[in-house]
């Protein structure tokens, strides 16, 4: 599935930078491979943004009761700074309000600051839960959209 091998590339180039940020373990779970995306397009919801028909971004999406909770969020490092990840929570929002969804759920670590930023001005606040995950530190942020 080309689809599974683009957003593979999309979602290592788009983290790679915080690399050093993450553990080992958690890098590789943030950078998912072929396989597991492809496992992902089957069964949660996955979106991308194009730009001259290349992927530059992706957001999936899988219910969790209530909730749908947003996972490997990415817009290119080139592509950056343009409203893409604006674009793509208003798509994951608009198909929450669709299917009665009450809130969407994404879990973040604190050096991806921008991104923190782009979550809080769309309407996201942190839950105040933060846990260890491999390592890494996670914060929880939530938004209600009823």
């Amino acid at each position: 599935h080309r689809d599974a091998t683009a957003i593979e590339s999309l979602l290592y180039e788009s983290f790679l930078e915080y690399e050093r940020a993450y553990t080992p373990e958690a890098f590789h779970i943030t950078t998912p491979e072929k396989r597991e995306i492809e496992s992902r397009i089957k069964h949660w919801n996955v979106w991308v943004a194009l730009h001259a028909n290349v992927i530059v971004g992706t957001v999936s999406a899988h219910p969790e009761g209530e909730a749908l909770h947003i996972r490997s969020m990415a817009v290119r490092p080139s592509m950056r700074g343009r409203g893409i990840g604006k674009l793509l929570l208003q798509r994951v929002e608009k198909f929450a309000l669709a299917n009665g969804y009450k809130r969407l759920i994404l879990n973040t670590t604190p050096f991806l600051a921008s991104a923190i930023r782009l979550y809080e001005r769309f309407g996201f606040r942190v839950t105040g839960s933060e846990r260890e995950w491999f390592g890494t530190r996670l914060t929880t942020m939530v938004k209600q959209v009823t």
